[in-house]
């Protein structure tokens, strides 16, 4: 094979393994503050002439906080809810809840409860003995009629834990 062939080969190999993918590091933790985006209703449609605002559908909320570690258990030590505008509206756990391995802890906003807003969201705290795989927290908004289904998945996101 002639030597620019080779070369050429060398360097298309190379560059083919640059682009691969890398293998992730799954970054372990002993505990985080994370913030999960909620919605008590949804805008939608034209603005009203009369009112100035569009249209507004209610939707419920099911939380669902998921230890992803297959061995050790999580402790959620609070679930903190508040409204568009910041204001606490309630802490959802009384005491602090443990999940054990792979299990799911859950909490849920009623359709009838709007007092979050278009804004509203959660502070989750939740902390470990050791280094463990992060939970996954998602919350599920639905709204679910004979005529149509409207369906749709937030997740939290990892935030700095707020100075005590």
């Amino acid at each position: 094979m002639p030597r620019i062939f080779r070369c050429l080969l060398s360097a298309t190999l190379i560059a083919l393994a640059a682009s691969a993918p890398a293998q992730e590091s799954i970054a372990l933790s002993s505990g985080q503050s994370l913030y999960l985006a909620i919605y008590s209703h949804l805008y939608h449609g034209d603005v009203h002439p009369k009112t100035g605002k569009p249209s507004e559908t209610l939707v419920s909320t099911h939380v669902s906080i998921r230890n992803t570690d297959p061995a050790t258990a999580l402790k959620v030590l609070g679930a903190r809810y508040y409204n568009t505008e910041g204001k606490l509206l309630r802490e959802f756990l009384p005491r602090p809840q443990s999940i054990p391995p792979l299990g799911t802890y859950e909490l849920y906003v009623p359709r009838s409860d709007s007092s979050g807003g278009s804004g509203a969201n959660f502070i989750i705290d939740w902390t470990a003995e050791k280094p463990i795989n992060p939970p996954i927290v998602e919350a599920l908004h639905a709204d679910i009629r004979e005529a149509r289904t409207l369906l749709f998945v937030t997740t939290a996101r990892p935030i700095q834990a707020p100075k005590k």
